[in-house]
This record gives structure tokens, C-alpha cells and sequence, in this order.
């Protein structure tokens, strides 16, 4: 073996026994951090606050049920992630139109499940988290980073806010659901929504706009919901979180990969991220033990379709205002399954890839 092949041989081991660094322990670095271990490597991860979860505290969210094939938690479990957090499967609520009219949303499947965000104990956050260090995954809490030396992952979460959620956690004796209310009036662009789930609520205006008035537009969706539902909050505690979506053209940064939200894996048109951080964290990593495997490749084959098709809702929607919130939900109703029109709605289509190109102006124009 001459001289420079021996110099290649012992870098090759080196990369292979040296640890990959992950910046972000978000459901995506975290599933990163966890496929990674899985697969017989060495992890850091990096989290640049003290604990997982930080910004959510207790923050109730859906994880949706209707995008790519099979249930959640078993496409979650395929692919070696935990579901041991706690969750209300939802297969049916109430959608309210802006003229207070009521639309079942009801399915055979859940349409999402519930789940608590932050640090404590049965929240998603801290059952990834539990997973990661069951695997030998070293967790480094309060380190900031912004970039790696070597080859690594990416996964800081949103750099902008393309949309908010403010509004408050609460105690309740209302039973589990969801309701959700489209109007303009309390949510610019966007939607109100009031999420139970044992015993806590969590009540928003999640809009894609206005942001300036977030107050205003939170006490008109308290309002509204008691009007609609009767309920009281005890204990109230007011929170906000911020989203940034965009259509991504590749998920890497120079040598790095680039996972979750930061990579522009949201779903524009409703704010559901969840699914599409985890998985592509999964992926980031896979393509790091696969070196056959390209991690553009994996993801626009899994999710730039539904990440385009979200986008051009986001336009439309923003276009038509309050009716097209009402032509949406009436259109659900006589289908009888709420998750099989989402999922049409979400598909990829010729016509939806005509209208992509207007679809990202109109964002960028908005934006």
C-alpha cells in the first residue's frame, strides 16, 4: 500500500469512528441524533438552550394524520422513532366559518393527534429526547453554534417568522377535542383554533399576518370561543411561537445537511411541521450511513410534492379570504371523512404544478 493510499485509508476510518455533530435537539436533530445512534454511531448534539422544548412550555399541537401514506405513528415507528409521548388521537371536532356556522370535521382515521410540546415529562420533546440518550447520544445543553467544522447536521429551527401562534395554556374541564374557527377578523390568514387534551387547553390566533395587532386578534378568538363553546381558562398563561416557511430547492449548507424547519420543511399552508421535521431528520441521517444515499434525493421523493401543494394552498387561501375558508370547509363535509379530503387537497397534482411558479410569487409578494 503506497504512502497516500495509507493516508486515505486511515481519514476513511477516522470519519467513520469520528462522532457526527448535530446543532438543534428539535424533533428533527433529535430524530437525527436518534437514526444515527440506531446505526452505530458516535452523536453530539448541540442545544443552545437548557432544556428540549424550550420555547413551547406545555404548548398543546397537532401531529397530522394525512399527509404521505399510513398512520403517523406507525410511519414514526417504521423508521425507529419513539412514540411514547402522550396523545388524544382526534378523529372528529368542529370547524366554525366566519359567520359562526358549524361543520363536522370527522374521520375514520384520526385526523391528527394531540400532543404536548416542551420539557416535562410525556411531552414529544422529551420522549425523543429520552430515546436519544438511551442510545448513548451526548447531549450538550447550552451550547450555541452556528456552524460545524466537519460534516454534520443542521436543525436550529425557524430563522423568521412567516407566521405566529399567540394566545394562551390554560386549565379546563372541557372534554378532549378540537375546534377551529376561519375568519380573517381573528386570525389574518390563517385560523383560531382551541386544542383540549387532559384537562389543558390551548387556545390561538394563528396568523400568517398582521402581526402588529397579535393582542387585538388573540382577545377576539377568547372571545369568540366562549361565545361558541361556553368554556372558562383557569390558570391562563399567555404564550406565542413563531413558524417560517418557504419552498426549498436543496437541504444542504456547504458540507452540511440542513433538517426540520430551518430547511424549510413546514407546511405552508396550515402550520403542521411536526411530521416533516422528524422525517427529515431521519433522512439527514440515513444519507450520512448510506453514502450511496443523497439527501436531496430521499427528500424531494418524500415530501417536496406536499411541500409544493402547501404552498399553493397558502396562495390561494390567502387570495380568497373569509368565502374561500367557507368553500373549504362545506367542501369537506359531504365527503363524510375529513382526513380523506385532506389528503386530496395535500395531493400533487398537473395543474397545482402549473400554478406553483404564481403560487411562490404571490408568498414572496405577501412575505
Amino acid at each position: 500500500m503506497t504512502e497516500n493510499e495509507t493516508s486515505r485509508t486511515i481519514s476513511t476510518v477516522h470519519q467513520e469512528f469520528a462522532p457526527i455533530e448535530i446543532v438543534g435537539a428539535g424533533p428533527a436533530g433529535l430524530a437525527a441524533a436518534i437514526t444515527l445512534a440506531r446505526g452505530g454511531r458516535k452523536v453530539v448534539l448541540h442545544e443552545a438552550q437548557r432544556e428540549v422544548g424550550h420555547r413551547f412550555q406545555r404548548d398543546l399541537q397537532g401531529l397530522e394524520n394525512w399527509s404521505g401514506k399510513g398512520d403517523v405513528l406507525e410511519v414514526l415507528r417504521g423508521s425507529g422513532i419513539t412514540t411514547d409521548f402522550v396523545m388524544a388521537p382526534c378523529t372528529h371536532g368542529i370547524g366554525f366559518d366566519a359567520w359562526d356556522r358549524r361543520y363536522p370535521l370527522r374521520s375514520s382515521a384520526p385526523i391528527c393527534y394531540l400532543v404536548e410540546r416542551g420539557p416535562g415529562r410525556g411531552s414529544l420533546d422529551r420522549a425523543l429526547l429520552d430515546q436519544a440518550l438511551s442510545l448513548g447520544v451526548e447531549l450538550r445543553f447550552g451550547s450555541r453554534k452556528d456552524q460545524l467544522p466537519g460534516a454534520g447536521i443542521l436543525a436550529t429551527g425557524p430563522r423568521s417568522a412567516s407566521v405566529i401562534a399567540v394566545g394562551y395554556h390554560f386549565e379546563t374541564s372541557l372534554a378532549d377535542g378540537f375546534w377551529l374557527v376561519l375568519d380573517d377578523a381573528l386570525a389574518p390568514g390563517g385560523y383560531a383554533y382551541l386544542l383540549v387534551m387532559g384537562g389543558r387547553g390551548t387556545v390561538k390566533s394563528c396568523m400568517f399576518k398582521g402581526f402588529a395587532e397579535q393582542r387585538t386578534y388573540v382577545q377576539r378568538t377568547v372571545d369568540r370561543f366562549r361565545r361558541l363553546l361556553g368554556f372558562e381558562m383557569q390558570h391562563a398563561r399567555f404564550h406565542g411561537g413563531a413558524g417560517n416557511f418557504f419552498v426549498p430547492t436543496t437541504a444542504r449548507r456547504g458540507h452540511h445537511l440542513v433538517a426540520g424547519e430551518q430547511a424549510g420543511f413546514q407546511d405552508a399552508f396550515a402550520g403542521f411541521g411536526m411530521r416533516y421535521a422528524i422525517l427529515s431528520g431521519v433522512m439527514a441521517a440515513r444519507s450520512m450511513l448510506e453514502h450511496n444515499t443523497d439527501y436531496d434525493d430521499l427528500w424531494r421523493r418524500e415530501m417536496k410534492g406536499l411541500i409544493d401543494t402547501a404552498a399553493l394552498n397558502r396562495a390561494v387561501y390567502d387570495h380568497l379570504g373569509n368565502h374561500g375558508y367557507r368553500w373549504l370547509l362545506r367542501a369537506q363535509a359531504p365527503i363524510s371523512d375529513t382526513t380523506t379530503f385532506l389528503r386530496w387537497l395535500y395531493g400533487p397534482s398537473h395543474l397545482r404544478r402549473l400554478l406553483l411558479p404564481w403560487a411562490q410569487r404571490r408568498l414572496l409578494a405577501v412575505g
